[in-house]
C-alpha cells in the first residue's frame, strides 16, 4: 500500500510542476499558486507516509 501512495505522490508532484510551468507560460498567477499548493501538499503527505505517521 505504501508503494501505491508513493506513486500517487510522485504523480501529484509532477502535475503540480506542470501546473506551475503552464501557469508561467500563460501568465496565470492562480494556476501557479494551485501548482505550488499541490506540490507542497504532496511533499508533506509523502514525508508523512515515509515516516509512518497516521
Amino acid at each position: 500500500m505504501r508503494y501505491v501512495l508513493s506513486v500517487g505522490v510522485v504523480l501529484a508532484v509532477a502535475l503540480g510542476v506542470a501546473g506551475i510551468v503552464h501557469g508561467e507560460a500563460d501568465d496565470s498567477p492562480g494556476l501557479q499558486l494551485l501548482g505550488v499548493v499541490l506540490v507542497l501538499g504532496a511533499v508533506a503527505f509523502g514525508i508523512r507516509n515515509l515516516r509512518g505517521g497516521s
